[in-house]
């Protein structure tokens, strides 16, 4: 998986070849009132083309090579939740960060995914422009068509720097999604239990 993104920031390298990433960097500072010629910006283009590419590399990535095949038969029918997962990603309609927690949940059926596995899932549908609910929906269903559990529950808790930076400016503003399928949808005791489990700080 490292060595995927590592290929990622290295486009384009081919000699000869100019980036159009870092070309539209150069025409953003011109446009700001920059000169994208001192010292201080010569690089910027470069290293935010470079930066850009790494946070919105979940585009490039193949969910089923990063989980590996890593399905393991048990007898285990209760909750396994992982909780507190930070996550940063990118407002599609600011192209400002959103960061925070992510919490995950769901009841085996018959077979459990490596734990550092989810963590990895997150990080692929947040490493792409995106929307605060559309995240919350695709880790659920990603894991519920891959997993096949009894059930899968997922809440993002995160704040935008496009509600505290600009707009409302409301600094401690907290936006709150979820997505519940199978058990967690059905079963109100199975969803009051992630959500006391969420609560709770060790």
């Amino acid at each position: 998986m490292i060595e995927d993104q590592m290929a990622i920031l290295d486009e384009p390298e081919k000699e000869g070849e100019s980036d159009p990433f870092e070309e539209a960097i150069h025409t953003l500072l011109r446009e700001v009132g920059e000169d994208p010629r001192r010292e201080g910006l010569i690089r910027t283009p470069a290293r935010v083309a470079r930066s850009l590419r790494f946070l919105t590399s979940g585009y490039h990535q193949d969910l089923d090579k990063i989980l590996n095949g890593a399905f393991f038969p048990v007898a285990y029918d209760e909750m396994v939740i992982v909780k507190d997962i930070e996550i940063f990603s990118i407002c599609e309609h600011h192209l400002l960060p959103f960061f925070g927690k992510c919490h995950v949940a769901y009841i085996p059926n018959q077979k459990v995914i490596g734990l550092s596995k989810i963590p990895r899932v997150v990080d692929v549908f947040a490493k792409r422009l995106q929307i605060q609910e559309r995240l919350t929906t695709q880790i659920a269903e990603a894991l519920m068509e891959r997993i096949k559990p009894q059930g899968v529950g997922v809440i993002i808790e995160a704040k935008h720097l496009c509600m505290i930076m600009r707009g409302v400016e409301k600094q401690n503003s907290v936006a709150i999604t979820s997505h519940m399928t199978g058990v967690f949808r059905d079963c109100d005791l199975t969803r009051a239990e992630f959500l006391r489990l969420v609560r709770e700080r060790g």
